[in-house]
């Protein structure tokens, strides 16, 4: 009786209401922009979305809900995510013993044998692309290989700008569809689907626009009459060569993955078995690195051990003499995800107090008034991921915020949930680099020395990605429905 009389004593939240904790988050966020820079996505960030969780709790109780309830709602919403929670830990764990294995540094190896001075722009996006794919970081490859193709490109005579563009536009591009990405995690965990299925969706749109790039950059780079010195090119790949036994044999672990991931094998099963085989790989074809990692030197059997479990779930760091290189060959394992974990946990408690107490609902209904198609609805989704890249500068929020303001919407539309994981990285993702107050756009223009108005126009990729989704939508095109399996 108590609670019917509880219930009926709520109130709706009014939309001035609903977006205060929305403003108290963008104001928090900025002020840890101004503070702590590209760190603000290292803690202070999470902190924020605990505070305004906290204050989204205090102006629910306003309203008629009780603490037990809003709980409630938080446990549920943290609920949904712990499969994203799993994958992420198994990613971190599958990248060290893909780094220590000599797999990712093959695929980085192999990457630059494709840099051809004559189609030099073409070839810098795939080289970026590749190595993004292989780390799931677009920051590492900007801050790695990024780097050694701007100066590449310097000796050619060619804008700063273009190259810096053709960088970010493949780096994204691998970013988007790695595994490894944190936001390629991100995304799926608050649409509600499941990674592989986020990226095999994902496809559709990510392969034309990055195929349009790559026309675009090889007709520019056709224009051209580059001259250079591939020295760096040539260094990076010795170092790596220097410490690592390369050979085509290493693929055959990233294909079994796949393949796994083509028969529809869950993904929690086929990372752990791409995990093990890269510790295998690892103890066949680098037995010189083993001894170095664990510090064993006088049991071999103790020493794979342990070189194998550090892999797994702690840092691992290559070193080589080349500063480049050294920055590519690392890996966090299972504790290098722990941040990102850490930031699910408090977006999605954020989210639950939002979601379970009609706000973000309230804030939705607004916008989707004027969504009365999918591809409105979409259209108006990719613009608030944007909108969130402005004002609150940082691509985390622009995915987690829209994610869960979207969610039920795109449900009762009809519309399977990696129609929404997919616009939000096709318009959240790519596009925090082309904000200079983003962290995003401030760490990639201070590492390759290029302000972000100047690459701005030749990130193909990222400005052709938010478009191409939209035009999916309206033309209805790979627009995947809950009754269907298309």
């Amino acid at each position: 009786m108590g609670y019917k009389r509880v219930m009926s004593e709520r109130k709706e939240p009014s939309l001035v209401l609903s977006l205060l904790p929305v403003f108290f988050l963008i104001s928090l966020l900025a002020v840890n922009v101004i503070i702590y820079g590209g760190d603000s996505s290292y803690g202070p960030n999470q902190i924020a979305l605990l505070l305004t969780a906290g204050f989204a709790g205090v102006l629910s109780l306003r309203l008629g809900f009780t603490w037990p309830e809003i709980e409630k709602a938080i446990v549920k919403s943290i609920s949904s995510a712990m499969a994203a929670i799993l994958i992420l830990l198994m990613i971190g764990s599958l990248s060290g013993t893909w780094l220590i294995s000599g797999i990712v540094p093959a695929m980085i190896y192999y990457g630059l044998e494709i840099l051809n001075p004559t189609i030099f722009l073409f070839a810098a996006c795939i080289v970026s692309a590749i190595v993004s794919v292989a780390t799931g970081s677009s920051w590492s490859t900007a801050a790695t290989v990024g780097i050694a193709l701007i100066g590449i490109g310097k000796a050619m005579g060619i804008n700063d700008g273009v190259v810096a563009g053709s960088i970010i536009s493949g780096a994204y591009f691998g970013d988007k569809m790695s595994p490894l990405s944190d936001t390629t995690n991100l995304a799926p965990a608050m649409a509600g689907t499941d990674l592989f299925t986020h990226i095999r969706y994902m496809s559709f749109t990510t392969g034309p626009s990055i195929i349009i790039s790559l026309i675009i950059f090889l007709i520019w780079g056709f224009t051209l009459e580059p001259n250079a010195d591939l020295g760096n090119v040539n260094a990076v790949q010795h170092a790596i060569t220097d410490k690592f036994n390369i050979n085509l044999a290493l693929f055959l672990v990233p294909a079994i993955v796949i393949f796994l991931i083509i028969k529809k094998m869950p993904a929690l099963p086929a990372l752990l078995i791409g995990t093990l085989l890269g510790g295998i790989f690892a103890l066949i074809f680098q037995p010189q690195l083993i001894s170095t990692i664990s510090g064993i030197t006088n049991d071999p059997l103790r020493s794979s051990y342990a070189a194998v479990m550090q892999a797994m779930f702690a840092d691992v760091s290559i070193a080589t003499g080349n500063g480049i290189v050294d920055e590519l060959l690392s890996s966090g394992g299972m504790y290098g995800m722990l941040n990102t974990v850490w930031l699910i946990l408090t977006a999605m408690i954020f989210g639950g107090v939002m979601e379970g107490t009609g706000m973000l609902r309230r804030i939705a209904r607004e916008i989707i008034k004027f969504a009365n198609s999918t591809g409105s609805l979409v259209a108006a989704t990719a613009t608030t991921c944007f909108t969130f890249n402005v004002t609150a500068s940082d691509q985390y929020i622009a995915i987690v915020v829209p994610g869960r303001m979207f969610s039920n919407t795109f449900k009762e539309r009809g519309l399977a949930p990696e129609n929404l994981s997919r616009t939000l990285e096709d318009s959240g993702t790519v596009t925090s680099v082309l904000i200079p107050w983003n962290t995003c756009g401030a760490y990639q223009s201070s590492v390759l020395g290029v302000a972000t108005f100047a690459y701005l126009p030749y990130c193909f990729f990222n400005i052709i990605s938010p478009f191409m989704t939209i035009l999916f939508a309206y033309l209805n095109i790979k627009i995947r429905r809950l009754d269907t399996k298309n």
